[in-house]
């Protein structure tokens, strides 16, 4: 299921999990030149109030959006991302952390015969069901 026309609203997808590991973390500081200690080095984490390194909010928000293209909704009518609302890091995601993405559609706006723009509600969970990072956000799609 793809198609902007055949998402019904108020459907939830729920994606595969994926462990946040410390390369990831090295490699995100590394390609943003965020080296921020508490990514880096457990003893910044902990004097942080941290039990641990943490990964960049950023990171993980950008493997969410992996993981919803990896769930193939919107893959073959997607013309461009819209946009992200209301983002929020909620809770700190660990090194060794498995996240899931949890999408569901909240409105279907057509904008002319052959485009819509689709809108989900989006929310990033831990292992332990907890929501660590929620937004809005957008799709333009083929109709």
């Amino acid at each position: 299921m793809s198609a902007f026309d055949d998402l019904p609203v108020d459907r939830e997808f729920v994606s595969d999990p994926r462990v946040i590991s410390a390369d990831d973390v090295a490699a995100f500081a590394t390609l943003t030149g965020d080296t921020f200690a508490i990514h880096l080095d457990d003893e910044a984490a902990a004097r942080s109030g941290y039990e641990r390194r943490i990964a960049h909010g950023m990171l993980v928000l950008s493997c969410s959006i992996g993981l919803a293209m990896q769930m193939d909704l919107v893959n073959e009518a997607l013309i461009a991302f819209a946009g992200i609302d209301k983002l929020r890091f909620t809770a700190p995601v660990f090194i060794g952390d498995a996240i899931r993405v949890k999408k569901r559609v909240t409105e279907k706006r057509p904008i002319d015969a052959s485009r819509g723009l689709l809108t989900f509600d989006t929310k990033v969970v831990n292992q332990h069901a907890a929501i660590v990072v929620a937004y809005v956000d957008r799709y333009l799609l083929r109709r």
